[in-house]
C-alpha cells in the first residue's frame, strides 16, 4: 500500500480590527492601522499558532498594507519568523475607496452606475482577478514549506475569493454570506506533491473579542 501523500497547509489570516471612527471605506488607502482591539486580536492569533503549531510553520507572509503587517508582527514574534511581503495578498481595489457609503450614497446616480454589475463587480477589481492573484500567491508560498504550514495575512475579500475559487464555487456572493471574520483563519490543505486541495477549515481564535455588530 502506498503511503498517504504528505499535506501542506496554508493558513489565510484576516487582519484584526482597524481604527476607523469615521467609517471610511479605506480599501487600499495608506494610514489605517489596527485599533487596540485589533492588536489584541492579532496577539490572540499569534498565541493560537504558537500553541497549536509551534515549530511547524515555516513561512510567514503578509499583504503590504499596515493592518496586515501589524497583524503579522506578533505572529512572527511568536513563531520566530520574519514577515515576508507579497503584494498579491493586498485588499481588493474599489472605486468607493475613501468614501463613507450609506443608503443615501448608494442611490446617487454615480453610485448606481458603479453598482450596475455586482457579479464582476463593476465598482472595482474583478473577482476573478482577485482569486487568480491570491491563488498564485498561495501556490508560491506552499511550495516553500512542503509538508508543513504557511501563514499568509490578507483581507476579507481576497481570502473569501481564494476559498471560493479553490472550492470551485461561484465568486459572486451576498456579503452577509461570507465566512471570514476579523482575525479569522481559513486553512487550505493541499497535497504537498499534487497541489490538489484536500480540505478547508475555518477557525476564529479571537471570536469572543468580536464586537456584537460583527458577530
Amino acid at each position: 500500500m502506498n503511503a498517504p501523500e504528505p499535506l501542506t497547509t496554508v493558513h489565510l489570516v484576516r487582519h484584526g480590527e482597524v481604527y476607523n471612527p469615521e467609517g471610511v471605506l479605506y480599501e487600499r488607502l495608506p494610514g489605517y492601522h489596527l485599533s487596540e482591539l485589533g492588536l489584541a486580536m492579532a496577539q490572540r492569533v499569534a498565541d493560537y499558532f504558537s500553541r497549536v503549531l509551534a515549530s511547524q510553520v515555516g513561512y510567514l507572509v503578509a499583504s503590504p498594507l499596515e493592518r496586515a503587517q501589524e497583524t503579522a508582527v506578533p505572529i512572527g514574534a511568536a513563531l520566530g519568523l520574519e514577515v515576508a511581503t507579497d503584494a498579491r495578498l493586498i485588499e481588493a481595489g474599489s472605486s468607493f475607496a475613501g468614501t463613507v457609503v450609506d443608503a443615501a450614497h448608494l442611490v446617487r446616480p454615480k453610485a448606481l452606475v458603479q453598482l450596475r454589475n455586482p457579479r464582476k463587480p463593476s465598482w472595482g477589481e474583478p473577482y476573478i482577478e482577485i482569486a487568480q492573484r491570491m491563488t498564485a500567491a498561495i501556490a508560491e508560498a506552499r511550495v516553500k514549506v512542503p509538508g508543513g504550514h504557511v501563514v499568509a495575512v490578507s483581507h476579507q475579500s481576497p481570502i473569501w475569493r481564494a476559498r471560493l475559487y479553490a472550492e470551485g464555487r461561484p465568486l459572486w456572493h451576498f456579503p452577509t454570506g461570507r465566512l471570514c471574520s476579523l482575525a479569522s483563519i481559513t486553512s487550505l490543505v493541499f497535497g504537498a506533491e499534487s497541489g490538489v486541495l484536500q480540505a478547508v477549515r475555518y477557525y476564529e481564535p479571537a471570536g469572543d473579542l468580536l464586537p456584537d455588530h460583527l458577530r
